[in-house]
């Protein structure tokens, strides 16, 4: 079941555009997710983004295939922060709302984010020296008009030692990743090779975003740039 909470006002502040932005043409998006990595990644397309609370139930049911569960979870994300918006605000948003879902999945097995040290270190023994798959699941609601899809990427894990587990998880960064590593971070280190979206790793293929907000009717961004 999805669980709500009222909207914050400091949850809602929107994030500042790059300088070669025009002010008065931003483009103006709601992020329905807390993570910081898909505010960055929107932020530095140049786009205007307000984030919305989405939180759900995030379990897996039994025997779900990982594209349907990934793509399950951002359509379920976007239900829920587009209901919080219309009951906190009495409309709905004049702007497209964004929300995805990112999961790791190595020998059919999902690897979402570890619920504990022993958890992250068990799912690093399980990439180290193969390669695995990463999902993400995007959803955007504008104008009535609803579109999903989901972004596969493969990635390869060199062998890992107990050392540099260990390392690597008091350091505190996989504790809040989707299959205990950031790409981004000091986790990409142990990537020997990537056969798919970067962006789409951290958690936002830009290319499929944007592909799908102008799909939906919605501006580029380099219709902000300045001449």
């Amino acid at each position: 079941m999805a669980t709500y909470s009222r909207l914050q006002k400091p949850d809602t502040m929107p994030s500042e555009a790059p300088s070669h932005i025009k002010e008065h043409t931003v483009n103006t998006l709601y992020l329905g997710s807390g993570s910081p990595r898909r505010m960055e990644i929107l932020t530095q397309l140049g786009y205007r983004v307000v984030k919305l609370p989405a939180e759900i139930d995030e379990t897996v049911r039994q025997n779900e295939d990982p594209a349907h569960y990934v793509q399950r979870m951002a359509e379920e994300k976007n239900r829920t922060a587009l209901t919080l918006f219309c009951e906190t605000n009495g409309a709905m948003p004049d702007f497209p709302l964004i929300t995805a879902d990112t999961c790791v999945v190595s020998d059919g097995i999902i690897l979402g984010k570890p619920r504990s040290q022993a958890e992250a270190i068990e799912f690093l023994n399980r990439l180290s020296g193969k390669q695995h798959t990463v999902l993400t699941a995007v959803c955007i609601r504008y104008r009535g008009k609803t579109s999903s899809r989901v972004q596969t990427n493969r990635v390869v894990f060199k062998p890992l030692s107990s050392e540099e587990i260990s390392a690597y998880v008091q350091s505190g960064e996989p504790m809040d990743k989707a299959g205990a590593y950031a790409v981004q971070g000091i986790g990409g280190i142990f990537i020997q090779s990537i056969e798919g979206s970067f962006s789409g790793i951290m958690g936002l293929p830009v290319y499929e975003t944007v592909s799908m907000l102008q799909d939906l009717g919605y501006r580029s961004p380099l219709s902000a740039l300045k001449p």
